[in-house]
């Protein structure tokens, strides 16, 4: 197993321990379980339990929070170890990573839920109602995020989605498209500066209003095309 890095403690306090068992469970099925590649076994560390930790950072204490695709746990596992003080849940669409994600949460002992689904089903969002902080990683483009994400949070709630170099790129590409769906301005941002050698890059979306009906969006456009004809 890869050696624990010294920030890890920092990172996650009293909850390393478990962290290090979560790390030992991926590095025991996650290959075998289709969760990572095996390429990443040797990386675990900083590419995936301490790149999902360090977002904490931008969470405030005691938010609700849903991660979208959560897949192998990510970043969500990582979150709940090293803020137990959050309410977290899980939304995974696959039966088979759905189980994976209930085993690691007995076997480790959190507070977190799971449901399986996807968040742009009309029935997952109403099970999940509106929360604080929805994040995500790795899932779809920035756009897309936003059109599933953006409408689980209240309004002033964020998401957090974990991005590569190619943030700020999405970010120019998709801004109307995250204004159309009730987001504010996107905004770049690093979390784990000053623990991490690569700090984790996030994208935060602000829902600043409620996303626009279709007969809205179609009464804003008549109304735009009378402008144009008037002008």
């Amino acid at each position: 197993m890869a050696p624990v890095p010294e920030s890890a403690a920092r990172v996650f306090g009293d909850g390393l321990e478990g962290a290090e068992r979560f790390a030992a469970l991926l590095e025991r099925h996650g290959v075998e379980r289709g969760l990572i590649g095996p390429r990443e076994v040797d990386r675990l560390w900083d590419r995936h339990l301490l790149n999902s930790a360090v977002i904490g950072e931008r969470i405030p204490h005691g938010a609700r929070v849903v991660d979208v695709g959560s897949g192998a746990g990510l970043p969500g596992i990582p979150l709940a170890i090293a803020r137990p003080d959050l309410h977290l849940m899980l939304v995974e669409p696959m039966a088979r990573r759905v189980d994976w994600l209930d085993e690691v949460i007995e076997e480790l002992d959190l507070d977190v839920s799971v449901l399986r689904g996807r968040a742009e089903e009309k029935a997952i969002r109403a099970e999940i109602g509106t929360v604080d902080v929805v994040t995500a990683r790795a899932v779809a483009p920035l756009a897309k995020l936003a059109g599933w994400c953006l409408p689980l949070l209240r309004e002033g709630g964020m998401m957090l989605a974990l991005k590569g170099a190619s943030a700020r790129d999405e970010v120019a590409r998709d801004m109307s498209a995250v204004a159309r769906v009730g987001g504010g301005e996107p905004t770049v941002s690093e979390c784990g500066v000053d623990l991490l050698e690569t700090p984790t890059t996030v994208v935060i979306v602000e829902r600043i209003r409620p996303q626009a009906s279709a007969q809205q969006r179609r009464r804003r456009s008549a109304v735009g095309v009378r402008s144009k004809r008037t002008g």
